[in-house]
């Protein structure tokens, strides 16, 4: 268990809070060449549009359909996009495991407001020896969800549930790995 003064915490842009164990202090130059998703096995999803389902994964951003798979997307569409900023000498594999990942409901984004929780185990490894560089890691990310008005207004401007999370993913993973 990781104490409160072990963990660390920065802002990110769009009004993100993130959180992770502590990074390994190395120096590190990676060339990203695959992010590699797993979930936790036996997480509950939930279609439920109470304003706080006690379920693992809400998602909303998409259609209803298999969340997990939409969730893998958004994580592989991050990977690529940071793949021409983490082109470094050493080439890598990124494994994640979904632990939770609890957006909003509609219910909660058409009034309240909330925060998109994102819990994933991350590890890097040599993209050719398969030899572990870091092992798995908690990583915990807070994305802010404006309700209402605000929510509306994101959307109207293009930063739907779908963009603003990618984003947010986008940098989280920048963040662990650069």
């Amino acid at each position: 268990m990781t104490s409160a003064l072990g963990l660390v915490a920065a802002c990110a842009p769009g009004g993100a809070m993130q959180q992770a164990d502590p990074r390994p202090v190395m120096q590190r130059s990676y060339d990203l060449r695959e992010l590699r998703f797993a979930a936790r096995e036996g997480l509950i999803v939930s279609e439920e549009n109470s304003f706080y389902p006690m379920a693992d994964i809400v998602w909303r951003g998409d259609p209803p359909g298999p969340r997990l798979a939409q969730i893998e997307t958004m994580f592989q569409e991050a990977a690529r996009r940071s793949q021409p900023v983490l082109n470094g000498s050493t080439p890598v594999v990124v494994d994640v495991v979904l632990i939770r990942f609890h957006g909003v409901t509609t219910r909660t984004r058409t009034t309240v407001g909330g925060v998109y929780n994102v819990i994933f185990d991350l590890s890097v490894r040599d993209a050719h020896t398969g030899a572990i560089i870091e092992p798995p890691r908690r990583v915990v990310g807070n994305l802010s969800a404006p309700g209402g008005a605000r929510a509306a207004a994101l959307i109207d401007a293009g930063q739907t549930e779908r963009v603003r999370v990618t984003d947010f993913l986008t940098a989280l993973l920048r963040q662990q790995l650069a």
